[in-house]
């Protein structure tokens, strides 16, 4: 049986393990403090060489799940924001490293993958994953493959705008991204403009010095009843239904599946989603796409990245 090591790379950590399967092995993460391309090749050198002492008879391929725009056949980052890298060389300077095959992917359509062939995504044929962290990602399951289109930019659903007019900016220099108005960043967004309806809101005021607010406490204050979270999460809400009413019209999907930090949220964001979903659906059957929460969890990027090494490339297709 092969050895495969599927690396799930972030903007703040990577994460290598041991992968058969939806099965993790031995695991070995790296904090990321410096984007330097030389420094992160490094950590992702170090998280792989722990979990290798694991691996009996050596590696036989290594697969990276990187966000960013990637040449399929090379490995290189062509662009990534994330890092503020172009044209990185990551698949080729890991394989000449390790010696073994390297297979590189956008992280998000890795998650896809592993969560289409193991996950929510199992008795579908089109499926979605939307990862609704820091930014969102995702990727498109339609007719049983994954889609790619030109470069293999498909599914790069945190970029179309749902508020082009009145949104926040967005990192690639848009008003009103998906991502702006609907990931994580997008919710602490919206607690910080609501903020002067509630000017004795303590929401913003940090627990521990050393630790900012972020999207889970806001999210934890809203369960709660907290005024100032309540009204932060309506209009998060607003704003993530508006984009899945997109997906669906733009794809149809029996499922969407929502990963990431914000997903742990479960049946209190499903439930307050569903209703403003529906509202929105206006071309094809209301409630034909279901909407839940991926299975996979943070480990379906290495698990994709893996899945991906073994089948040789990033498809749904096992090798003949």
């Amino acid at each position: 049986m092969a050895t495969l090591v599927g690396i799930d790379l972030g903007g703040t950590h990577v994460m290598a393990a041991i992968v058969d399967g939806e099965r993790i092995g031995a695991r070995a993460e790296r904090e990321i403090v410096d984007h330097a391309f030389d420094v992160v090749i490094k950590q992702i050198a170090d998280a792989v060489q722990e979990v290798r002492k694991s691996a009996q008879g050596g590696l036989d391929a290594i697969g990276i799940g990187s966000p960013g725009n990637i040449d399929l056949r090379s490995g290189t980052i062509r662009y990534s924001p994330n890092f503020g890298w172009e044209n990185a060389p990551l698949g080729s300077t890991l394989h000449e490293q390790f010696g073994v095959p390297v297979f590189v992917g956008n992280d998000a359509r890795c998650a896809t993958l592993a969560e289409y062939a193991y996950g929510t995504g199992r008795s579908t044929t089109d499926f979605v994953l939307l990862t609704l962290g820091t930014g969102i990602g995702g990727g498109i399951i339609a007719d049983g493959s994954l889609v790619l289109g030109v470069a293999g930019g498909a599914g790069e659903f945190g970029h179309h705008q749902v508020r082009a007019t009145d949104g926040f900016i967005c990192g690639c220099g848009k008003i009103g991204c998906f991502e702006a108005q609907a990931s994580g960043t997008g919710l602490l967004r919206h607690a910080l403009a609501t903020a002067p309806s509630f000017p004795r809101s303590a929401l913003l005021e940090p627990r521990k010095p050393e630790k900012p607010v972020g999207s889970k406490q806001i999210r934890r204050a809203a369960a709660g009843g907290d005024p100032h979270a309540v009204a932060a999460w309506t209009r998060y809400v607003d704003d993530l239904a508006r984009g899945l009413a997109n997906v669906i019209a733009f794809v149809s999907p029996q499922v969407i599946a929502l990963g990431g930090g914000l997903s742990s949220a479960g049946d209190f964001l499903l439930d307050a989603v569903r209703p403003r979903v529906d509202a929105l659906t206006t071309m094809v059957p209301r409630g034909g796409t279901r909407l839940v929460v991926a299975e996979l969890g943070n480990d379906a990027g290495a698990i994709g990245a893996a899945l991906m090494a073994r089948r040789g490339a990033l498809t749904t297709k096992d090798p003949a």
